[in-house]
């Protein structure tokens, strides 16, 4: 699951989503709130982790901004202050939850997960079937033709997301910004890596091949013509 983090203090940032990460969450981090407004625009969150002591755009304005823009993650706010106004009036705002400074990473972890939790999943089933490829979400398994698949991590999350649309492109960008911690680095090359990968294991052991190349653009699955 994918987190952004929207706060300025880098070193306090970066603490942060090592705690995270560690929980096995994928973590975004912007130093301010119109970068956060930007990135909203391209990803979906899990949860979105909002200091409120921001340059710029404050993070109340921040969190109003996002709830005008119907952004439905839920969002756990960073505050410096243990004033029950304050607090109230952040709730009010929009905010789901909020954590004072300072912090122990094990509550932060807690209440980011309980953040998580809430989240409906309207669209996701645990199986997810496409001709004779068997996806088990919850177990993270891939059979095809009833053969167990071994993947990788991320070869999983694109297989998933392929399938989840398939007949329609997606773009390297956005395969990127599904699966890869897109708050530094270059991962178009790793996403054609990874693609070869799966061909080699979903693909060419068998005679259907589904994982196509729109050039100049990304991949999608689909079924020969």
């Amino acid at each position: 699951m994918k987190l952004l983090l929207i706060e300025d203090n880098t070193a306090l940032a970066e603490r942060i989503k090592q705690h995270l990460v560690s929980s096995r969450y994928l973590v975004d981090i912007v130093s301010s709130g119109e970068d956060g407004l930007e990135y909203v625009k391209k990803v979906t969150y899990s949860t979105i982790i909002l200091d409120l002591g921001l340059p710029g755009i404050p993070g109340e304005a921040v969190c109003k901004k996002l709830r005008d823009a119907g952004v439905e993650s839920p969002i756990l706010i960073l505050t410096g202050t243990g004033e029950t106004n304050i607090k109230v009036k952040l709730l009010d705002t929009g905010a789901d939850d909020y954590l004072t400074k300072p912090f122990d990473s094990g509550e932060l972890r807690a209440r980011v997960a309980a953040l998580v939790r809430r989240q409906p999943l309207p669209h996701r089933k645990p199986l997810i079937r496409y001709n004779d490829i068997v996806i088990d979400t919850e177990e993270r398994k891939v059979y095809r033709n009833e053969t167990p698949i071994q993947l990788r991590r991320k070869e999983f999350d694109i297989l998933e997301y392929l399938i989840a649309n398939h007949g329609r492109v997606l773009t390297r960008e956005m395969i990127v910004n599904h699966v890869w911690d897109t708050s530094k680095g270059d991962y178009n090359s790793s996403v054609d890596v990874h693609i070869k990968h799966l061909r080699d294991k979903i693909d060419r052991p068998f005679a259907v091949r589904y994982i196509k190349t729109a050039y100049g653009l990304g991949y999608k699955v689909d079924v020969p013509t």
